[in-house]
């Protein structure tokens, strides 16, 4: 303890090792997938679970781990986090086959999920002065791996094959367990709560978003209706039993306090299926239609990644000075703008061309996330606070996932630039939204000028 307060930058170098994995791994994959394809002979739509099933393991796991963190204390599940993902990717990197891989992405998630809770958590508690600046520090770890996790993705499977992607974790495993046993302060008594951890509304919301991703993947052949049945069943079931719960896996209640809250869930949704589309589907078609080379890939989606660290601080400065509505507002039209541009772009367009699109599209992603976090804490009670998080991110992976079975529906039987085409079109479609979202939201609330 006493050692932590005295070196707060390896306090925070010890947390941040381990969170960077998640954005990392889930990032990754985007430059893999033709191979994974090649390798265990796949469909688009079956690869696209990678990206949905990570996503989706990861929202389930992060709250419960949140609150196992409490219960056990959280250096003890800092820890064990690190413990499942060099598990889940030393078994990833031989897996068999390809539900075997499925399994492991999806433990992987469920360890790195454990890293950020837990490590806030210590941040919150053990860090008194600048603790916002040590908050920035870790979304700086977060941002910039989730940023460059494409290109660093890039290098390795052009290098090392597929099976890099997974033992690349383990320099930052190993790294950031030994620091966290001698750094990170020993707290919690060890005592587990069944009945403060919803098992029954986890379960409920794994089937919903299973089956809506199941019917949305069928909607270009035979159209799977007990998908969307199973959905909707588990939806409408999910959402009255957690109205019951003393402590729900999803807080409901909150959606319906503020409009403007549920406003900003939306419009982030909207944002993140937008973004990930073109995340993870650019890497897809430079590769398998332009025939570039996972690592000239790598090197190109960086305009992409690039422009979006580099524009972060000028949000950030914006924000500071005018509130949250003027960088989402610009955020929300370069997004517009972005994918307009890409219906431009063509099978005789220069690389020039679609790396200025992708810088673009770039600076938007800089724009919105900050933005986006920014408007949800001006416009909820600080008690709230913790609840509205948990939302925020939930709403990230629906996002996320949605993305992949867009990508899935479209990439599935035919890749080249008229399906790029189609799902730029899809999308312009929810940025019409997310420009509509960000006008109708208000300026600085709480006594500052609107």
């Amino acid at each position: 303890m006493t050692e932590t307060i005295r070196k707060p930058w390896l306090f925070i170098l010890t947390i941040g090792l381990g969170t960077l994995l998640n954005p990392l791994n889930s990032s990754m994959i985007s430059v893999a997938l033709t191979r994974l394809q090649n390798e265990f002979t796949l469909t688009f739509a079956d690869a696209s679970w990678l990206i949905s099933i990570f996503y989706l393991a990861s929202a389930a796991g992060q709250p419960v781990m949140g609150k196992l963190s409490d219960m056990f204390g959280p250096k003890k599940l800092f820890m064990a986090g690190l413990i499942i993902v060099a598990a889940a990717s030393i078994l990833a990197s031989f897996s068999p086959n390809y539900p075997f891989l499925l399994g492991c992405r999806a433990l992987q998630a469920i360890g790195s999920s454990t890293l950020f809770p837990s490590g806030m958590s210590m941040v919150r508690t053990h860090i008194t002065k600048g603790q916002g600046k040590a908050l920035a520090v870790l979304s700086i770890f977060a941002s910039t791996s989730a940023a460059f996790g494409p290109s660093i993705g890039g290098f390795l499977v052009a290098s090392w094959n597929w099976h890099s992607i997974f033992l690349i974790n383990f320099p930052f495993i190993i790294l950031s367990f030994l620091l966290a046993l001698f750094i990170l302060p020993n707290t919690g008594q060890g005592e587990f709560e069944a009945k403060r951890i919803d098992f029954s509304g986890i379960l409920l919301f794994i089937i919903a978003i299973v089956g809506l991703i199941l019917f949305l993947l069928s909607l270009d052949q035979n159209i799977r209706w007990w998908a969307l049945l199973l959905f909707l069943s588990a939806a409408v079931g999910f959402y009255f039993f957690e109205l019951k719960q003393e402590e729900p896996f999803i807080d409901v209640k909150g959606l319906t306090k503020n409009r403007y809250v549920s406003f900003i869930y939306l419009q982030f949704m909207s944002i993140n299926l937008i973004h990930y589309c073109f995340f993870f589907g650019f890497p897809t078609y430079l590769q398998q239609v332009r025939e570039y080379s996972e690592q000239h890939t790598g090197v190109i989606m960086l305009s992409l990644a690039g422009f979006g660290v580099i524009v972060s601080p000028l949000a950030g400065r914006l924000i500071d000075k005018y509130g949250s509505k003027l960088p989402m507002v610009i955020g929300a039209l370069l997004l517009l703008g972005g994918t307009g541009l890409l219906l431009t772009y063509n099978d005789a367009s220069p690389l020039i061309w679609l790396l200025i699109i992708m810088a673009v599209l770039g600076m938007s992603n800089g724009f919105n996330n900050i933005s986006a976090q920014t408007a949800l804490y001006e416009h909820v009670d600080p008690e709230d606070t913790g609840s509205a998080s948990g939302l925020f991110q939930t709403s990230r992976y629906l996002g996320s996932i949605l993305s992949s079975s867009l990508l899935g529906l479209t990439f599935n039987r035919h890749l080249d630039t008229e399906h790029l085409h189609l799902v730029a079109m899809i999308c312009f479609v929810f940025c019409i939204v997310v420009v509509a979202l960000a006008f109708k939201l208000p300026g600085k609330l709480r006594g500052k000028d609107a």
